[in-house]
């Protein structure tokens, strides 16, 4: 494989990080642009790019003010010989930020990219351009994939800390030289204000740059935008972005905690008590500050399948747009699950056509992880597995039904994914241990959070019969990321033997579980 280059971690984090973390940002910076600021379009905020394939990839960017965007590609950083895209005009209706599709790029090849913004009345006039890299998804197998995956980002008041470096985990993320990144939900915590300190069990102090929009819950779509802005004072994760193509699905907290459609909150922090308005105002900001290549769509859905060429497709679920309410989720029937009937007929469709060596599923939450919901005092269940270890139930049923599909149909090189329970581990489902016994053996990797409250590790439930195999987590909740217990994956996909290597590693690249996979099984 190829390397891109990343810089090392700076030893001060600049410009606004480098002031006290004690520091409220002003508005100005935080919300709309000011139309009274002179000179030349600015885009402070970074580029990114997403849902990269052979042949093409998204750009985003975030202007100051209103501006026409436009993208140059090159082979070579010079941008001697470089082709130019126009994108949209960047203003207040999607908080000045925009996204240009990029198509007819050729396949595993380094794409140098800069965007430029142009003053709308006079396009000569031009921002500085912001540059970024990226590498297409190649079309010839035997030049092998390497991708990072983690989740949960400034979560349970644990925010950009100037102390402690900011984001660092994104740094030793970058040392790797990812082909992509897939972040598996609760990009932000929009129901999780940030104050300008935390008492640390030891006496010590974390403290946080904060913002007038984190120091509340986000209700109005302005706070919600807020929210995705805050993350991107960091300069580790914007120079992350601009080196590393990502892959981004949601969970709860880009609303809510534990929401599901329909819900209407008893939290007295809200005055906004529809979770229907709310999932609304956030899917408009989630639109705006991601490259995500189905938002556009009229029905701005979430899942997707990406495909990376020859060795991986990876289908992205939405568990959280399409369920049924939380409860105690031990019915007999349910048609509806976590998926809704629609996703899982598009996910059986999608697995049933891909031609792709390994099918990663991207599932935003664990299959048999127990993670309770006792936000209004029952014993509800908030994922999928709810403790009972017979046959399946609730939710699971649909799980159960999507394994038996898998099997019968002969699909190999299935792997599941996902975060949001703040800890690491590795379980492997196999059905000689299991209740329900109509599927062939996988594995579910676990990782997160990447700066977020760490967790104790969470129940099993023997429905699909798993073994926690690896797992390290904190005994105590909560444990700030001074801690440590932070922690993100990696996959390697070998383009001669097509072994797919599972490492999971801890917040500076440490490796702390190893697994290989052998292709061409049905299960693993």
């Amino acid at each position: 494989m190829s390397h891109r280059p990343f810089p090392g971690r700076r030893s001060v984090l600049r410009g606004s990080l480098a002031a006290s973390a004690a520091l409220t940002l002003p508005t100005a910076l935080g919300s709309a642009p000011a139309f009274a600021l002179s000179g030349r379009p600015k885009a402070g905020w970074g580029v990114q790019t997403g849902d990269v394939t052979c042949d093409s990839g998204l750009v985003w960017v975030r202007s100051d003010r209103p501006a026409r965007m436009i993208v140059e590609t090159s082979a070579t950083e010079s941008f001697r010989k470089s082709r130019r895209w126009h994108g949209p005009l960047l203003g207040a209706d999607t908080d000045f930020t925009g996204t240009t599709r990029l198509r007819g790029l050729p396949s595993g090849e380094q794409i140098h990219y800069r965007v430029l913004l142009a003053d709308p009345d006079d396009p000569r006039r031009t921002g500085e351009p912001v540059t970024g890299r990226f590498r297409t998804a190649s079309a010839r197998r035997r030049d092998g994939i390497r991708f990072l995956w983690s989740g949960d980002l400034a979560g349970q008041g644990w925010g950009i800390n100037p102390d402690f470096g900011g984001y660092t985990i994104y740094n030793a993320m970058g040392a790797l030289d990812p082909d992509f990144f897939l972040c598996s939900g609760d990009n932000i915590y929009a129901d999780g204000p940030i104050t300008s300190s935390v008492a640390l069990p030891d006496g010590s102090t974390w403290r946080n740059i904060t913002t007038q929009e984190k120091s509340k819950v986000a209700e109005t779509l302005s706070e919600f935008r807020g929210n995705f802005r805050y993350n991107l004072l960091d300069d580790n994760l914007k120079r992350f972005n601009a080196q590393v193509p990502s892959i981004i699905q949601w969970d709860d907290h880009e609303v809510t905690n534990n929401w599901y459609p329909g819900e209407i909150l008893g939290d007295a922090r809200y005055t906004e008590k529809s979770v229907d308005v709310l999932a609304s105002r956030a899917r408009q900001a989630f639109s705006e500050y991601f490259p995500i290549s189905t938002l556009r769509r009229p029905d701005g859905r979430v899942y997707r399948t990406v495909r990376h060429g020859p060795l991986l497709d990876v289908f992205v679920l939405d568990m959280r747009t399409y369920r049924n309410a939380n409860s105690t989720d031990d019915q007999t029937t349910d048609a509806q699950g976590i998926l809704g009937a629609e996703q899982l007929k598009w996910l059986k469709g999608e697995l049933s056509r891909s031609r792709a060596v390994w099918k990663v599923i991207a599932s935003d939450m664990p299959l048999g992880l127990v993670v309770p919901d006792t936000g209004d005092g029952k014993p509800n269940i908030e994922a999928v597995a709810q403790g009972d270890p017979g046959a399946p139930l609730g939710r699971e049923l649909q799980i159960a039904e999507l394994l038996r599909f898998i099997k019968h149909r002969r699909i190999t090189g299935t792997v599941w994914l996902t975060a949001d329970v703040h800890h690491t581990s590795a379980q492997h489902y196999q059905p000689s241990r299991a209740a329900f016994t109509d599927f062939e053996p996988f594995w579910e990797f676990v990782s997160g959070p990447l700066n977020a409250g760490a967790f104790p590790a969470s129940a099993l439930d023997n429905t699909f019969g798993p073994e926690r195999v690896f797992v390290k987590a904190p005994t105590a909740s909560n444990v700030s990321p001074a801690g440590g217990y932070q922690f993100f994956g990696e996959v390697d996909i070998d383009g001669h033997s097509g072994e797919l290597t599972v490492r999971l590693r801890e917040q500076d690249g440490t490796v702390l579980f190893t697994q290989v996979l052998q292709p061409g099984r049905v299960g693993q």
